[in-house]
């Protein structure tokens, strides 16, 4: 039975500095994802990244492009080159990993010089692309044959020749290839949700997010210790220190009507007492979110609220606790769907969106859970807690949104032994959410944040919180 207890929040604390991700694991992915486009007879693959859609680049080569666009060539002998505009001309991967760079300015603001680069026809052909190469772009999302198909024609499995780079790249490509069906959509080599390269993470990988968790859980605390009536959103913002990481969304606070809109970013709107709050802030490899009401309890709310959010609020827990109770290595996707399906009274809420996703670089990987999903849970996958409750009966809002990876035994070992104060922290979460919250969790769940299963219903009483019966 879910109720609210004084709960002290443990300080956990974190690292100091960002973990940095070894150059052999960046060669070890580019080989891999060399090995995965053989396997699908693949000749070359282009991985296209911008300013929003910059994941899977990043993880072959830690490129971010900056203001502009990025492109990556992979052929299955190994060799690689990677296209960048004039800003990042100074922002390039370390130079051990063995790329050629080539300058290509149309990756580069509008108005600025276009006269030191090349054609791309003529890098591509150069590269190798020719009649009858097979090439496999690498955008951001796979599509489902829904996407192009016509009135009766069958709207089931992956349409390949649905890609998301932009036009001018993709003609180019179909053009020297001589066949537009040799040209295809590659992204499932990174991001398929059963077996992508994204999909589990190394050690390394797994202490930066764990770095990354930290720093946006700490600045959601630091927002909700600062909350109270009369505050603006962006007066709150300026305390969501991200420590120089990459954000993965834009930072969002909302009171009121306006948390509605839920992916709004703050602006001067002033809290009241009473309010609906919604505060997010995400990076690269982490995202915290918190939700519920400005209020030390139910006395403060609304009228349309004191009895219905009481009951919202405490549901919502209790299926946070299932989705915790029931993730873990060897589950199905669709088990931890049932679990928290079950818990769910449809009386108070619906899912926004699937109960919970693969997290990454991005915010958003994939996601299996759904129905009757037979995906197995693997060690090393880092799994948001994201389970968004449309309300309905009146407005209001609940999240507790943080992110874990999965660890087997030998990563649990190899994490303990490589990065000992990480490890330590994560045992104190894991310990906190067990012996204090009542949420019950296998060996293989590893907590990532500080505010990890923690949720206070009102933000004025943070020193209460929801414990699970």
């Amino acid at each position: 039975m879910t109720r609210v207890e004084t709960v002290t929040l443990p300080a956990f604390g974190g690292a100091e500095h960002c973990p940095t991700i070894p150059e052999a694991v960046f060669r070890s992915r580019i080989e891999a994802a060399v090995g995965r486009m053989r396997a699908a007879s693949l000749d070359v693959l282009a991985v296209y990244a911008d300013r929003e859609h910059f994941a899977n680049l990043a993880y072959l080569t830690g490129l971010d492009p900056r203001f502009e666009e990025a492109l990556l060539l992979l052929d299955r002998e190994g060799n690689r080159l990677l296209l960048v505009g004039n800003e990042n001309m100074g922002y390039l991967p370390e130079a051990d990993l063995g790329l050629r760079v080539e300058l290509f300015q149309e990756f580069s603001l509008m108005g600025q010089t276009r006269k030191k680069s090349r054609p791309l026809r003529k890098i591509l052909a150069e590269f190798g692309v020719k009649r009858g190469t097979r090439v496999g772009c690498v955008g951001w999302k796979c599509y489902q044959s829904r996407l192009v198909a016509t009135e009766g024609e069958s709207a089931t499995g992956q349409c390949p020749l649905a890609i998301d780079l932009p036009a001018y790249l993709v003609d180019v490509l179909r053009d020297l290839c001589g066949d537009h069906e040799r040209v295809t959509n590659a992204v499932g080599i990174f991001a398929d949700p059963d077996d992508g390269l994204r999909i589990t993470n190394e050690p390394e990988q797994i202490a930066q997010f764990e770095f990354a968790a930290t720093v946006t859980s700490e600045g959601v605390l630091a927002v909700l210790r600062a909350m109270r009536p009369g505050v603006a959103e962006d007066e709150l913002e300026r305390l969501m220190d991200t420590r120089g990481l990459t954000l993965s969304c834009h930072r969002m606070i909302g009171f009121g009507e306006k948390a509605r809109r839920g992916l709004a970013s703050p602006s001067g709107r002033r809290a009241a007492l009473g309010d609906v709050f919604t505060v997010c802030v995400g990076v690269t490899g982490a995202l915290t979110s918190r939700a519920g009401c400005i209020a030390a309890g139910p006395e403060d709310l609304p009228s349309e609220l004191k009895d219905f959010y009481p009951r919202f609020a405490a549901n919502y827990f209790s299926v946070v606790a299932a989705w915790y109770g029931a993730v873990r290595v060897g589950a199905t996707a669709g088990e931890v769907f049932d679990a928290v399906e079950a818990q769910r009274d449809s009386q108070l809420f619906d899912f926004a969106l699937n109960p919970g996703h693969y997290l990454h670089l991005d915010e958003w990987t994939h996601s299996p859970f759904a129905p009757g999903s037979q995906t197995k849970l693997r060690s090393a996958m880092a799994i948001q807690m994201d389970v968004i409750p449309v309300s309905r009966g009146p407005f209001c809002y609940s999240n507790a949104e943080d992110g874990i990876v999965l660890a087997d035994e030998a990563l649990r070992q190899r994490l303990a032994e490589g990065w000992p104060e990480c490890w330590s922290r994560i045992e104190r979460r894991r310990a906190f959410m067990t012996d204090v919250l009542g949420i019950r969790l296998d060996a293989s769940v590893l907590p990532l944040g500080n505010t990890s299963g923690w949720l206070p219903p009102y933000a004025l009483s943070l020193e209460k919180a929801f414990v699970a019966g």
